[in-house]
C-alpha cells in the first residue's frame, strides 16, 4: 500500500517556515504596494530583494523548475502544498519566483527556446529582472481558435504581424510578449498557428488599453500589432506548432491556479469561523445558530473535497509526467475551482453583514476572483465538455433502453452464476 496523507517531516519544516515568512514578511507588502509586477516601483523592489534571497537560502526559489534551470524540481505534489501557503498573498509568488504569467512563459522557453532565446529572455526572466506577457485571446475569439484573426506573414528574414489581442496579463509591465498568431489560414488552427517572441518595444506594438479586473493586482492589456516585424529566429518552437507549445503552459497553469485557490478558500473559511465565534447575538455567539453551523459544515466539506481533488491531480501529474494523460482530472479541478471559491466567500461575506461587502474585507474580490477563474485558461463550459468526453471514452454502448424486467433479468443471471459456482464447490468436496 502506498496511500499516505502525511507530508514528510523535512518538507513540512520548509512549509512551516514559508507560512510564517509569508505572514510576517510578505503580507505587509500587500497592504502598501498592491502591484508586484511594477518594477519601476524602486521602493517596493528594494524591499522585495532581501526577501527573495531568504527564499533562495531555504531552497524554495522557482520550485516549478528543475535544477538545470535553477529550481529544485519539486514536482506538482510539493508545489501544491507550497502554493497553499503562497496563495494567501499577492506578493508571495513573486518573492518565491513562481508568479504568473512568468512561470508559464518560463516553461515554454525552457522546453522550446533556442540557446540564444534562453540567454536573452529566459535567464533574466528566471532571475526576476524582467517580466513577460502571454498573448493569446482576441476580441473576436477567446476559447474558439477558429475565430482568431491576428496574422503573421513571412517576409524574407522576418515575420510581419498584424492584428489585435486582449486581456493579456501583465502587458503593461512586460519586457517581451509570447504571441500566438495564425501563420497558415488554409489549415486547421491546430496546425496553422505559431508562437513568437515579440519584444515589447518593437515598433508597431501598441498598448491600446488596460482593463482593471477587481481583485487582481495586474491589469489586462489590449494590444494592437501593426506591421510588427519580428526576426525569423524569434519563432518559438516549430512553425504551425503554436497549440503544442501553448499546452506546455496551459496545463500547468490551470493546476497552479487551483493550488493557490485552495489557499484563498482556506482564508475565507478561517475568516468565516472567526466571525462565527466572535460575533455576539442576543442568545450567544453567531456560531450557536443552526444556519451558521450549516454554512460552516457545507464549506468545510466543499473545501476539503476540492483540496483532495487538487492534490490527487498533482500526484497523477507527477506519476504520469504527461499533462495529456491527466486531462480529465485537470478539467475537473478547473470546473470545481470557481464554484467552491464563490460559495465559501459568499457565505463568509453574509456572516460579516454589511462589513462583508465593503473594501475593508476581501470577500467581494474573492467572489470576482472566482468568476475570473471560471474564464481564465478556458471557460468552465469547455472543461466540462472535456471532462465528460474523457469519462465517456471508457464506456461502450449497450442497449439504448433497458428492457422491461431489467432487474429480474440481472437477478436471474446472478442466480445462474452462483448455481454454477455452488455446483463446482460441491463437486470438489
Amino acid at each position: 500500500m502506498a496511500w499516505d496523507f502525511e507530508t514528510d517531516p523535512e518538507y513540512q519544516r520548509k512549509l512551516d517556515w514559508a507560512a510564517e515568512f509569508v505572514r510576517t514578511e510578505v503580507e505587509p507588502l500587500d497592504l502598501l504596494y498592491p502591484n508586484p509586477y511594477d518594477r519601476s516601483n524602486t521602493e517596493a523592489m528594494a524591499l522585495m530583494a532581501p526577501l527573495k534571497e531568504q527564499v533562495k537560502q531555504q531552497g524554495l526559489w522557482a520550485c516549478h523548475l528543475g535544477p538545470e534551470l535553477g529550481g529544485p524540481g519539486f514536482g506538482q505534489m510539493k508545489l501544491a502544498l507550497l502554493n497553499e501557503v503562497l496563495g494567501t498573498s499577492v506578493w508571495a509568488p513573486s518573492v518565491f519566483g513562481c508568479q504568473a504569467p512568468d512561470s508559464g512563459n518560463a516553461e515554454i522557453l525552457a522546453h522550446y527556446g533556442t540557446a540564444e532565446q534562453k540567454a536573452e529572455y529566459l535567464e533574466p526572466l528566471l532571475a526576476g529582472e524582467i517580466g513577460s506577457c502571454y498573448v493569446m485571446t482576441e476580441p473576436t475569439g477567446g476559447s474558439d481558435p477558429t475565430l482568431f484573426k491576428t496574422r503573421a506573414v513571412r517576409d524574407g528574414d522576418h515575420w510581419v504581424i498584424n492584428g489585435e489581442k486582449w486581456f493579456n496579463s501583465n502587458a503593461q509591465f512586460a519586457s517581451f510578449h509570447i504571441v500566438m498568431v495564425v501563420t497558415d489560414p488554409e489549415v486547421s488552427p491546430y496546425q496553422g498557428m505559431s508562437m513568437f517572441i515579440v519584444p515589447a518595444d518593437t515598433p508597431g506594438v501598441e498598448l491600446v488599453k488596460n482593463f482593471h479586473v477587481h481583485g487582481f493586482s495586474e491589469h489586462e492589456g489590449h494590444l494592437r500589432f501593426t506591421d510588427v516585424r519580428v526576426p525569423a529566429d524569434h519563432l518559438l518552437g516549430a512553425e504551425g506548432a503554436g497549440f503544442v507549445v501553448a499546452q506546455t503552459r496551459l496545463g500547468g497553469g490551470r493546476v497552479h491556479h487551483a493550488m493557490r485557490t485552495v489557499a484563498l478558500v482556506r482564508k475565507a473559511f478561517d475568516m468565516m469561523c472567526e466571525r462565527a465565534v466572535s460575533r455576539q447575538m442576543r442568545k450567544g455567539p453567531l456560531a450557536g445558530l443552526q444556519m451558521t453551523q450549516e454554512r460552516i459544515a457545507d464549506s468545510w466539506i466543499e473545501m476539503e473535497q476540492f483540496r483532495l481533488l487538487v492534490l490527487r491531480t498533482a500526484w497523477l501529474i507527477d506519476k504520469e509526467q504527461d499533462y495529456r494523460k491527466v486531462r480529465k482530472d485537470i478539467a475537473a479541478i478547473k470546473v470545481a475551482m470557481p464554484k467552491v471559491m464563490h460559495d465559501i466567500a459568499q457565505r463568509a461575506l453574509h456572516l460579516h453583514g454589511a462589513l462583508g461587502v465593503s473594501q475593508d474585507l476581501p470577500f467581494v474580490d474573492m467572489m470576482n476572483y472566482a468568476e475570473v477563474m471560471g474564464l481564465a485558461d478556458g471557460p468552465s463550459e469547455v472543461h466540462k465538455i472535456t471532462l465528460a468526453k474523457e469519462v465517456l471514452k471508457n464506456y461502450t454502448p449497450g442497449d439504448p433502453v433497458y428492457p422491461s424486467g431489467y432487474r429480474p433479468a440481472l437477478r436471474e443471471q446472478a442466480r445462474e452464476h452462483l448455481a454454477q459456482r455452488l455446483e463446482h464447490i460441491v463437486g470438489n468436496l
